[in-house]
């Protein structure tokens, strides 16, 4: 079963969606805590925990081994739900096995982020263990962007992951609602949704027939509200 996790940082956002059964856990990044409003890291993040006791990824932000094991260390106490999010590389595209490995054999949850290749969830792999959880979380969308395609990758990282069963395969990056059955048809631990189409996918069902006349329906509306003439 593919879990959906729910890929927000607004502080209402996350008491609504909290309620719901669907979302499983939550993910964050520093761009999201700063669209959301944010002065202070360390507090706000503080005010999501007081929301959830669901699972949910906070973000280091440094770009070196050093300094990131140094954050992950503080985030890591701020409760037991939490996944430390670290990327697979630093901004200039050396790997951060070190701080991974550090990191892990610490018992650490990781979610190790901005994944695009197989390649680098083999990386990822040779650097931890078999016992503490990981999530490796692929940039779907963003690949799909690029006109690259993610299945590929992702197929080939849920292959090489398989003997690790601490290590769970997210889906990142969701463009639509029908991101959801992919990741369902591949096997994927996870999908992590922006609100706006976890949403959608829980009007998933209609028939093309009903699909067909809500179609006519609202441009039927349109047309009588605009009083078109031809």
């Amino acid at each position: 079963m593919t879990k959906i996790y729910c890929d927000i940082a607004d502080l209402n956002l996350i008491k609504k969606f909290n309620k719901k059964k669907i979302v499983k856990g939550f993910t964050t990044n520093p761009s999201l805590i700063r669209k959301a409003g944010a002065k202070n890291y360390y507090k706000y993040c503080q005010s999501i925990l007081k929301i959830t006791k669901k699972p949910i990824s906070f973000e280091v932000f440094a770009d070196d081994n050093k300094n990131i094991i140094t954050q992950a260390l503080k985030i890591k106490d701020w409760g037991n739900q939490i996944f430390v999010k670290v990327p697979v590389t630093n901004s200039k595209g050396v790997f951060l096995g070190k701080a991974i490995n550090y990191l892990n054999k610490k018992n650490i949850k990781l979610n190790i982020t901005a994944v695009y290749t197989a390649k680098q969830t083999s990386q990822i792999l040779s650097k931890i263990n078999k016992k503490t959880k990981v999530i490796i979380s692929i940039f779907a969308g963003r690949m799909a962007d690029k006109g690259k395609d993610p299945i590929p990758e992702f197929k080939k990282s849920l292959k090489i992951s398989k003997k690790y069963k601490n290590v769970e395969i997210l889906w990142a990056s969701v463009r639509e609602p029908y991101n959801y059955i992919q990741a369902k048809q591949l096997k994927c631990h996870i999908i992590t949704v922006p609100p706006q189409i976890i949403e959608k996918i829980e009007n998933f069902g209609k028939t093309y027939k009903e699909l067909t006349i809500n179609t006519v329906k609202a441009f039927l509306v349109d047309s009588k509200k605009s009083n078109f003439k031809i």
